[in-house]
């Protein structure tokens, strides 16, 4: 074990101010990004940064300067058992386990993934069809800068947790009618790890990440529909102790559009067209989200007929191109006539032999043969 006072040269006397100015002059010329040539600068700046951790904390000092370790289990005899810490290792050694209930400290995976994140965003149904780039504001945790997420404040490491020493939980012992009953719980200053920074970085108090809004450019891709949702990787909650990002989950939201709806691929219009047109056919201008186009509409149109506009439907998510506008025909029948235009309609009627005082049932096969017949 070294000694923490010649490590930073210094008298056993010294103060805490005395440390802490020995400390940074020391960690100021030991730093290894000063002394690049150096291959000794990464071991020297450690051992002074551990130096300092033990002689700034009054209860590692005092253990430090009775039994000359900073190691708690020490005080229980050191060395003297032949080389064991305490004499729990001694019955771990004569009958395995951990002697007397004794929970020793172990290793822990130190690395937490971050959270995943999910935002909702509202498009148009043209950019939900076409596509979009959106910048969204997202505030969440994020690696805080200073420390670089580590938790430390620069200069310094990390090390055994003070308060659970190491073993990542905390224990109590109550007493109950059905006898002593031992609890455990996570330690809450390191997180269950059993390490903790030695001295905590002053942005994030220790905890290696802030709540910090931030700018994330998304791309969505042509034909998302309502309620789909575009995965980011690694641009959710920052993780803890290098561990990986969390994913961001961006749930879309299509507006209603005023004349177009969306069916699968497909978008659906409504077209009124009046009598005139369905019986003669005509070329009809129509807004569509590619502009103006032109429905053709053959002359003996009916009612309900649909007529297909191909590829000016929405993007397939696939990339195999687009689907169709589908175009639903409404024939108008005049509710009004004047007495020329009734005239003309009875004129229409006798040269077509249609008399105007009833209709004539169509069977079933007549009209099998008129639907195949288009």
């Amino acid at each position: 074990m070294p000694d923490y006072y010649q490590v930073l040269g210094v008298s056993r006397e010294a103060s805490v101010e005395d440390i802490k100015r020995a400390y940074r002059k020391l960690a100021r010329e030991s730093h290894p990004d000063a002394n690049h040539n150096d291959p000794h600068a990464e071991e020297r700046f450690k051992s002074i940064s551990e130096a300092y951790a033990v002689l700034s904390d009054p209860q590692k000092r005092q253990q430090f300067d009775t039994f000359g370790t900073a190691d708690p289990r020490a005080g229980f005899g050191g060395a003297g058992f032949g080389g064991f810490g305490d004499l729990g290792d001694i019955v771990d050694a004569f009958f395995g386990g951990g002697g007397f209930g004794r929970t020793r400290a172990r290793p822990r995976t130190s690395a937490v993934a971050g959270a995943d994140l999910v935002v909702d965003e509202v498009l148009t149904l043209e950019e939900a069809v076409f596509g979009a780039t959106r910048s969204i504001e997202v505030t969440s945790l994020s690696a805080c800068e200073q420390c670089a997420g580590d938790g430390c404040a620069p200069g310094t490491f990390r090390g055994r947790c003070s308060r659970c020493g190491g073993t990542g939980e905390l224990r109590a012992t109550r007493q109950t009618i059905l006898g002593t009953v031992m609890t455990s719980r996570a330690c809450g200053t390191c997180g269950g790890v059993g390490e903790a920074p030695t001295v905590p970085c002053e942005a994030c108090g220790g905890a290696g990440r802030v709540n910090a809004s931030r700018k994330v450019d998304v791309e969505i891709p042509g034909g998302v529909g309502d309620g789909t949702s575009v995965r980011l990787r690694g641009r959710g909650e920052a993780g803890v102790r290098g561990g990986p990002d969390g994913d961001l989950f961006v749930r879309i939201h299509v507006r209603q559009h005023e004349i177009f709806e969306r069916d699968g691929d497909h978008l659906v219009c409504d077209l009124e067209i009046p009598l005139v047109q369905a019986v003669l056919g005509a070329e009809i201008p129509l807004q569509t989200l590619d502009g103006e186009q032109t429905v053709t509409i053959p002359p003996g149109t009916h009612h309900g007929t649909v007529v297909k506009m191909r590829g000016l439907g929405a993007t397939r998510l696939d990339g195999r191109g687009r689907g169709d506008l589908l175009v639903h025909v409404s024939v108008q029948v005049p509710q009004k006539l004047t007495a020329e235009e009734r005239s003309l309609f009875e004129q229409l009627a006798s040269l077509r032999g249609e008399a105007t005082g009833g209709g004539r049932p169509v069977g079933m096969f007549r009209r099998l043969r008129d639907t195949l017949r288009g």
